[in-house]
């Protein structure tokens, strides 16, 4: 793999997670206050989700044709509509939304606030709040396997947390300090029930969902905020702040490859059809801090596009 097509884009300099539609080949760019739409055929930006105040991140729906937001700053959830982009409207959540999935086994999307410890519970199919589960610790990405289970990162407690997704009950709780802190990326591979976590130790836990047993743990790059699964070529991928992606064999967990990116491209969306990923990045202004995020060059920010 390696990086096959950089493309500017306008804009500030201010991003978080990305998220991939296959079936319309959009890609979900959250950026500071609003959420630009990108056509990876045509490559362009064709339209924006806006006023979505410190947006942090995208849940898709595509079978309720519904697309929604975590805006951070404003504490809502805004929905629109996937196929003409057109906003439908927001509610409330608690404090600093932060990840946001949607569960097709329940039609529910549970939206992950970072400064509460909670999950906001929407109903997609009547847009509704129906409901809060309170997890507590500092919250982070969330996958679910499709059968009725959510798993979310506790980033300061250095655990996994199961979540019943039609009860809206913690389940189990998995303490997965011994290979991993400050737990960040997830994803999954929901026939195996496998969870990737990457972590700010420079490592990738794989870890069995049904146990909690880590079966893995294999070395990553500094500043990992991401992870992805290809199930079909069973790779998954570890994308870090310091210009690397850690391409890892599903199979033997062994590294594969490290492909260099560009610094600042920590959060990936992967496209499983055509087996693609996606980053965004921005230059450096200065040099980087040892601790916290670097200054960002204003009018730098670029998409990054990594195939074979």
């Amino acid at each position: 793999m390696r990086v096959v097509a950089t493309q500017s884009l306008e804009g500030d300099t201010k991003w978080d997670y990305l998220s991939f539609e296959p079936g319309s080949h959009h890609l979900f760019i959250t950026h500071g206050d609003r959420v630009d739409v990108f056509d990876t055929l045509d490559k362009k930006v064709i339209g924006a989700i806006p006023n979505t105040l410190g947006v942090h991140g995208v849940a898709l729906a595509p079978e309720l044709d519904r697309g929604y937001t975590s805006n951070g700053l404003s504490s809502t959830v805004t929905t629109f509509e996937l196929s003409s982009l057109r906003v439908l409207g927001a509610l409330p959540t608690e404090k600093k939304p932060d990840a946001i999935i949607f569960d097709p086994a329940t039609k529910r999307v549970f939206v992950a606030n970072g400064d509460s410890g909670t999950l906001t519970v929407l109903d997609a199919l009547t847009n509704r709040l129906i409901g809060t589960v309170t997890i507590g610790g500092k919250l982070e990405f969330q996958a679910v396997d499709g059968i009725g289970r959510l798993f979310v990162n506790v980033e300061d407690r250095n655990a996994l947390v199961v979540v019943d997704t039609a009860k809206l009950m913690v389940t189990a709780t998995y303490d997965i300090s011994a290979a991993c802190e400050s737990p960040t990326g997830l994803s999954i591979d929901a026939q195996s029930s496998r969870l990737f976590v990457g972590c700010r130790n420079k490592k990738m836990a794989v870890v069995n969902g049904n146990t909690g047993t880590i079966l893995a743990s294999v070395s990553v790059g500094k500043g990992c905020d991401a992870t992805a699964y290809d199930p079909v070529l069973k790779q998954a991928y570890a994308s870090s702040g310091d210009g690397t992606i850690t391409v890892v064999n599903a199979e033997t967990y062994a590294v594969d490859q490290v492909v260099a990116t560009r610094p600042t491209a920590r959060t990936l969306a992967l496209d499983p059809v055509l087996h693609i990923l996606y980053l965004v990045s921005a230059e450096i202004e200065g040099s980087a801090p040892d601790v916290g995020r670097p200054k960002l060059k204003s009018g730098s920010f670029q998409l990054l596009t990594i195939g074979r």
